[in-house]
């Protein structure tokens, strides 16, 4: 019986790429799967390509080519990736010349297009699109003079394509986390568009998939100290059946641990509605799964349930919504975390004497709430140190850049001990983003593939 075999690569921009070496060299595996892409990816790629319009991209897919090409040209390993961001031509053109560089000039590199929809934002008005945000019903028009991109989230389908045309390469914008995944199995197995349940099962296994390690013990809330060599963690495989069951495993030869508990954390990550995973290429419903370990590092996945398509593609936008300006400093014992409240007070009270106007300004102390927030408990009052950080939400840099200033007087006139001071930390833009959908007909139509041969390509 035939078994498709897809790999993890990375799961963020940033991510190493180490394991999917591994993976490619041990893992026996047909395609290797990458998810670049988060929110606030897209927010640093356009910031990126602001100052150099030739990227976009996330930059990293030079050293990850790099490393996986001669497996793609050894092994016939595909490598299908969302690292395209704001400019996918951009970074398949960069993955051509990595190919020209490795002499392997017969690859197909292939490009999907269509997901940025920025320039086509007066156009989609003018047909009645209201691109209200999603869940606070507000209108674009509160930010739509501040965008700066506008994406949405295309589903599997035009990687397939791609697949048709013979690409080893797929390069993508805005997808969805899963579609990579699920796109080698519609075109393996030639599953229909409206396989609702091994459509559902496939995009399971992609969502299983795509945060690199943490179905192989990374991020483990478990006994993640009896993991074993996360030094060298390895990254999840998918063995697929075309029945649509299929079992996660990984390679011997890296670190980690494959069992129903870290399976089962992933399975739950970042999914709002078990009932109701919504992508555009179906409905997941996973409130039937189930999970059995069938061996070592090896857990079986079946009973993933699907449900007809959205009508409607999720867009994330972008907007400009000012700058943020922080400082960092530090009080040691004893009385750490007093000294540190006494400094914030202290802030507050001549930010208001010197006619400042911040449209938001947060305080933490790292040590004691600087991750838990208002859920962190009362800490005793023997802390070695506590850093207390101020952030500022302002207009412009100037604005923001005033905090700057109001600390280093506190080092003789505040409270005692203040020391470890960040003082020139650079003031930060910040993105607001924008969730909204549009119907995905409006989208769709205007997606293209494009195929490039390496040896041809100009």
């Amino acid at each position: 019986m035939k078994t498709v075999r897809v790999g993890a690569a990375q799961g963020f921009y940033g991510d190493t790429i180490e394991p999917a070496v591994a993976t490619a060299k041990y893992g026996n595996v047909d395609y290797l799967s990458f998810d670049c892409l988060a929110e606030l990816t897209m927010s640093i790629l356009v910031k990126d390509q602001k100052k150099d319009e030739s990227f976009g991209y996330t930059r990293d897919i030079t050293t990850s080519m790099k490393a996986l090409l001669p497996y793609v040209k050894e092994k016939g390993i595909k490598l299908l990736t969302n690292a395209g961001g704001v400019n996918p031509l951009g970074a398949q053109k960069e993955i051509i010349r990595v190919a020209k560089e490795l002499e392997m000039d017969d690859l197909k590199v292939a490009v999907v297009t269509g997901d940025n929809i920025f320039d086509q934002m007066d156009s989609l008005l003018s047909k009645g699109v209201q691109f209200d945000h999603m869940e606070t019903g507000e209108s674009i028009s509160e930010v739509q003079a501040k965008l700066m991109f506008a994406n949405a989230y295309l589903g599997s389908m035009p990687i397939v394509e791609a697949l048709k045309q013979g690409a080893d390469i797929v390069v993508t914008g805005r997808t969805t986390d899963t579609a990579q995944f699920l796109a080698p199995l519609i075109y393996e197995y030639g599953w229909s568009e409206d396989d609702w349940d091994r459509l559902a099962s496939g995009i399971f296994m992609g969502h299983l998939l795509e945060c690199s390690a943490q179905s192989t013990g990374g991020n483990f809330s478990g006994d993640w100290d009896q993991i074993e060599g996360m030094e060298k963690i390895g990254y999840p495989i998918a063995e697929m059946s075309d029945s649509g069951d299929f079992i996660i495993t990984k390679v011997e030869e890296r670190g980690g641990r494959v069992s129903v508990d870290t399976v089962k954390e992933q399975m739950l990550y970042e999914i709002h509605d078990p009932s109701a995973y919504v992508t555009p290429d179906v409905t997941v419903d996973l409130t039937q799964v189930k999970l059995e370990q069938v061996g070592d590092n090896r857990v079986r996945v079946s009973g993933v349930k699907g449900n007809p398509k959205p009508d409607n593609l999720k867009v994330v936008m972008g907007y400009e919504d000012g700058y943020m300006g922080q400082v960092l400093v530090g009080y040691s014992w004893p009385d750490a975390l007093k000294k540190a409240r006494k400094s914030d007070e202290i802030i507050r009270q001549q930010i208001n004497e010197n006619g400042l106007t911040y449209d938001e300004i947060q305080t933490s102390y790292l040590g004691y709430d600087s991750i838990h927030g208002p859920l962190a408990s009362e800490p005793s009052e023997d802390l070695n140190e506590v850093y207390l950080r101020m952030a500022v939400r302002g207009k412009t840099k100037r604005d923001v850049l005033q905090l700057n200033r109001l600390i280093p007087p506190l080092f003789l006139n505040g409270p005692p001990s203040a020391g470890g001071f960040f003082g020139n930390i650079p003031p930060r833009q910040l993105l607001g983003m924008w969730a909204t959908l549009i119907p995905r007909e409006l989208v769709e139509s205007q997606v293209k593939v494009i195929v490039e041969e390496v040896g041809t390509y100009v």
